[in-house]
């Protein structure tokens, strides 16, 4: 990728990651979708890293 578009896809990136909590549950679906593509090894770390900056998008925890 161009450093032109590096440029303007990393800042969407921060920009989507300001506002993720505000977005719509099948938007941040999406996205996460997008973004994790081949990346399987990656998906708990973004997880992870969303869920602690927008606590209220954390799944409830899975009954025992």
């Amino acid at each position: 990728m161009p450093v032109e578009q590096e440029r303007f896809a990393s800042l969407l990136g921060r920009a989507v990651m300001d506002v993720w909590g505000d977005m719509p549950r099948d938007i941040q679906e999406a996205l996460f979708e997008s973004a994790m593509k081949g990346r399987d090894a990656e998906r708990e770390d973004l997880a992870r890293l969303l869920h602690s900056r927008h606590p209220r998008t954390a799944h409830p925890a899975k009954p025992a």
